[in-house]
Order: structure tokens, then C-alpha cells, then sequence
């Protein structure tokens, strides 16, 4: 009887496992530097590990939380510049679980790709450890799947896992808000990772490469300007909760913008007056708006607009809170109040938006 067979590798499916384990190497070195108090341990088991009682928690409550960069990795990958969406990666899940009081604790990734390119692939993860250490966390496991079929040419897509600890009873929001308190607004980096199906509408109506000068910053290509990464607000946020204890809620402007995020801390009874006087939104919002026809109300509730974060505190605290976050390093501006609501809409605008 003659033995059958047709000599095929798990290679000539198109995956590399040579690859893959080159990859863990390279790694390696990026993922130690994210290590903190708690977790020590390398990579390479099938699960990671974290201590809580060593990253000095008592009675903690546990808060997770996931998300992707969204097709703002279209201009990493037709630009070739994959080295700032880790960053954003880590940004959207640390940023969701600081407005909800917790200090973000480790971190895991998964990066999926139609054939494992080693050099973009350490890029992707240097930039999610530098992300890791701007929030303090640990990267401390992952997954990449090299699936040839799924993803076509040089596609390849990022989902983050983040999860972070309070002391029972820190917990944001605290349920004390009320009308007459302050609505404070922290600057973003610019876009961040959100609306950027319609910011790449736009980049193709205009007609410019992603390798062109940036209409809207000097200095830089397209690409470079539009990839600028999400602001991780972590430490400094996290410290003037600490210094202060007088933050009741926060808001993380993301998907939806304004109209669909700030309500989401609210009770029904409360509705948000925003003075759209008191933003200045960076040049590129202004470049969107134009160059695409976008209105001003389409604006708010699809981009951040220049205002990344949002924190709710007494008139009393404003002050005092406005400049513990100005020593912390963010910039901060009074954007509104908090006022009585029995029926309409749950956030209400003041003023003209200056696109």
C-alpha cells in the first residue's frame, strides 16, 4: 500500500510560524517596560497574571473595558505608518475606565493580519507599551492571528482589553450631581479615534495623498497630522481625583460626541448647557468642517471638537479643581453648567461653535 501525501506546510496556507515567534522576540523588551506593582511576570504562558493586593488595593472593585482604533487604521496602513494607533488603542480603553474612577491596571491586545509582517507588527506593539506607560498600566498578554484569506494585502485590525481597579465607594459617578455645577472641559490631541469613516470621506473629496503637507499643521504630511495619537488623561485625572476628592463625574467624548456622551453620566432630571464660546477646536476640526461641508451640529455629535474629556464639579470646586488639572498638565476651560431638565433634550448649546 502506498503511502498518500501532498508535502503541504502550515507555510503554504500562509501562515508563518517563524514569524510569529519572531515577533514575541521583538516584543519582549517593549513589554517588560510596561511592567508596575503588580505584575512582574513575562510573556509567553497561556494567561497573565496580576497581584492587586501588591498594587496596594484593599476592598477593590474591578472595572473592565474593551474597544478598537476603528478605521483610523486605513490611514496607518495606506500610509505605512503603524508606530501611534497602540497608542490609541490603549488611549480608548484606559480613558472609559478613568471616567469611571479606576486606575487602569493591565492591559491585553489583539492583533489579527492576512500575513505577519514582523517589522509593522513590533511597531504596533511599541506603540500599545508606549501607551501602557503613559497610563501606568501593564501589558501583560496578547494574542496575533495571522489568518491569510480574512484580511486582504497589508489590512490588519486591533482590539484592546483594559482593566482597572477602584476602592469600593470611589466609584465615579457618585450620583450627587446637580444643577449648577460646573461642566470643565480638557483639551484633545485633535481628532482622537472616532468619526474617521467621514474624516476619510473627506481626505477623498479633497483630492490630497496622505503623503501631502497638512493643510491645517505645519510641519507635517497628512498622514502624520490626521494619526496623531488619542490623549491618554490617566495620571493626571486620576491624581486631581486623589488631591481633590471633588470630581463627581466624568465624560470621555468618543463616538456620539457631545449629545450622546454627556447624558450618559446625567440623571433624567439634569441636562447640560454647553458654551460652545468657550472652545477653541484645533485647526483640523476647522479643515474638516470646510473641506467636507460638515455642519456645526453634525460636528458636536460626530468628533470631540477640541474637548476630550469632561469633568463635573460643584461652583465651589471649580476653581480649585480647574487648577489642580492645569498643574497636572492638561488644558482646562469652564464649558458649561449643569441645569434642571424635566423634558427635551439632554444637552443644550450656548454660543456659536468657531469652525
Amino acid at each position: 500500500m502506498t503511502e498518500r501525501t501532498n508535502g503541504l506546510k502550515y507555510s503554504d496556507a500562509g501562515v508563518d510560524i517563524d514569524a510569529g515567534n519572531s515577533l514575541v522576540e521583538r516584543i519582549k523588551p517593549h513589554i517588560r517596560a510596561t511592567r508596575r506593582s503588580g505584575a512582574d511576570g513575562e510573556i509567553g504562558g497561556f494567561g497573565g497574571l496580576f497581584d492587586l493586593k501588591a498594587a496596594g488595593f484593599t476592598d477593590p472593585v474591578l472595572v473592565a473595558a474593551n474597544d478598537g482604533v476603528g478605521t483610523k487604521l486605513k490611514i496607518a496602513i495606506d500610509s505605512g505608518m503603524h508606530d501611534t494607533v497602540g497608542i490609541d488603542l490603549v488611549a480608548m480603553c484606559v480613558n472609559d475606565l478613568l471616567v469611571q474612577g479606576a486606575e487602569p491596571l493591565f492591559f491585553l491586545d489583539y492583533f489579527a493580519t492576512g500575513k505577519l509582517d514582523v517589522d509593522q507588527g513590533e511597531a504596533i506593539v511599541a506603540g500599545i507599551a508606549r501607551g501602557c506607560q503613559d497610563a501606568g498600566c501593564a501589558l501583560i498578554g496578547g494574542e496575533t492571528a495571522e489568518m491569510p484569506g480574512m484580511y486582504s494585502g497589508g489590512d490588519y485590525d486591533l482590539a484592546g482589553f483594559a482593566v482597572g481597579a477602584a476602592e469600593r465607594g470611589s466609584l465615579l459617578p457618585t450620583g450627587n450631581a446637580e444643577a449648577g455645577d460646573i461642566l470643565l472641559g480638557l483639551a484633545s490631541a485633535g481628532v482622537h479615534s472616532n468619526g474617521f469613516s467621514l474624516v476619510r470621506r473627506i481626505v477623498e473629496t479633497s483630492g490630497l495623498a496622505w503623503n501631502a503637507p497638512a493643510p491645517f499643521e505645519d510641519g507635517s504630511n497628512l498622514a502624520e497630522a490626521l494619526l496623531t495619537p488619542t490623549r491618554i488623561y490617566v495620571r493626571s485625572v486620576l491624581k486631581t481625583i486623589r488631591e481633590t476628592g471633588a470630581i463627581k463625574a466624568l465624560v470621555h467624548i468618543t463616538g456620539g460626541g457631545f449629545p450622546e456622551n454627556i447624558p450618559r453620566v446625567l440623571p433624567e432630571d439634569l441636562a447640560a448647557s454647553v458654551d460652545l464660546d468657550a472652545i477653541a477646536p484645533p485647526p483640523v476640526f476647522s479643515w474638516l468642517a470646510r473641506t467636507g461641508g460638515v455642519e456645526a451640529k453634525e460636528m458636536l455629535r460626530t468628533f470631540n471638537c477640541g474637548i476630550g474629556m469632561i469633568a463635573v464639579v460643584a461652583k465651589s470646586d471649580a476653581e480649585r479643581v480647574s487648577q489642580a488639572l492645569l498643574a497636572a498638565g492638561e488644558t482646562v476651560v469652564k464649558l458649561g453648567h449643569l441645569e434642571e431638565r424635566s423634558e427635551g433634550a439632554r444637552v443644550n448649546y450656548q454660543g456659536a461653535l468657531k469652525l
